[in-house]
C-alpha cells in the first residue's frame, strides 16, 4: 500500500550526536515532524522512522505486532550508534515506551531519554477483554489527533486493530518490568489533560525507573498529541535545553548544517 501523504520518515545528518524519534501506536512521523526538525535544525542528526503496519490503512497494522515495531527503532539505534558520538532517545505514548525499552536494553549507549506522554498500561475493562475480544471484533474507534489546538490533525488511524491493541498490551507489560534497568538522564514532558495516556502512566514510570537525573515538565496547554498542540514550542525548547546539557557543544543556535531528507518506503 502507498503511504499517506505526510506518513514519510524523516532523516537528516547533523553532527556527532544523534536523536532517534519513534512515534505512537496508529500514528505516523507527521506527528513528530516539528519536533525532528526543530532538533535538525540545531545541528542535530536526527532519524524518525516509519513503525511497520503505519503510515498506510490500518489493516496493515492488524497483521505486525510489538516486535516488529520495537525491531524498526532498536535496528535504527544500531545503525546511529555505529557513525555517531552521543544518541538520544525520544518518543510521543507509545513510541515513548519504545525509547525507554531501548535504554534499558543499550544500558551506556544511549545517552539520555525523552519522552512525551509515554504510555506504560492499557486502561479499562477493554483492555482486560483483548485476548478474546480481538477474535471477535477486527478493531474499534480510532485514537489520534486527541489535540487542544483547534484545526490540527494528526495524521494516524482511524480505526485501531486490536489483534495489534492486545500486542501493545503485551509489550507494555513487558517493559514495566524493564523500567528500573533504565539508568539514563530523563526528560518526562507530561499533558494533565490527556484523553489518551492518564498522568498515572507518567508516574509510575518515574516511579520505576532507576534514573537520578529527572526532569519533570507539565504541558498544561495541551493534550495528548503535544507535539502538535500549544505547548509544541516549550517541547522542542526542553529538547534542546536537557540535549544540550547533557552533550556541551552539540546544540547550535541556529540553521539546518545540512538538508533535511524525507524518505518514502
Amino acid at each position: 500500500m502507498p503511504l499517506l501523504t505526510g506518513a514519510e520518515p524523516f532523516r537528516h545528518e547533523g553532527g556527532e550526536t544523534a536523536v532517534l524519534l519513534c512515534h505512537g501506536f496508529t500514528g505516523s512521523p507527521q506527528s513528530l515532524r516539528p519536533w525532528a526538525e526543530h532538533l535538525a535544525g540545531r545541528g542535530l542528526t536526527v532519524s524518525l522512522p516509519l513503525l511497520p503496519g503505519h503510515g498506510t490503512r490500518w489493516e496493515d497494522l492488524r497483521v505486525t505486532g510489538w516486535q516488529d515495531w520495537y525491531a524498526e527503532v532498536d535496528s535504527e539505534l544500531r545503525l546511529l550508534r555505529d557513525r555517531s558520538a552521543r544518541v538520544f532517545v525520544a518518543g510521543l505514548s507509545m513510541g515513548g515506551a519504545l525509547a525507554l525499552r531501548l535504554a534499558a536494553r543499550h544500558g551506556d549507549a544511549v545517552s539520555g531519554v525523552l519522552v512525551v506522554n509515554p504510555a506504560n498500561r492499557m486502561h479499562g475493562v477493554a483492555a482486560h477483554a483483548l485476548p478474546v475480544l480481538r477474535h471477535l471484533v477486527p478493531a474499534t474507534k480510532g485514537i489520534a489527533s486527541d489535540i487542544a489546538r483547534p484545526r490540527v490533525r494528526e495524521l494516524g488511524y482511524d480505526r485501531v486493530p486490536l489483534h495489534a491493541a492486545h500486542s501493545l498490551r503485551t509489550f507494555l507489560r513487558l517493559l514495566d518490568g524493564e523500567l528500573p534497568q533504565v539508568t539514563q538522564p530523563l526528560l518526562l514532558m507530561r499533558s494533565p489533560q490527556d484523553h489518551v495516556v492518564p498522568p498515572a502512566d507518567s508516574a509510575r514510570i518515574l516511579g520505576r525507573v532507576s534514573s537520578t537525573d529527572v526532569t519533570e515538565v507539565l504541558l498544561e496547554q495541551s493534550y495528548h498529541v503535544a507535539t502538535l498542540d500549544h505547548d509544541a514550542e516549550r517541547v522542542f525548547d526542553e529538547s534542546t535545553a536537557f540535549i544540550g546539557r547533557l552533550a556541551p557543544g552539540a546544540v547550535t543556535e541556529a540553521g539546518l548544517g545540512k538538508e533535511g531528507t524525507t524518505a518514502g518506503g
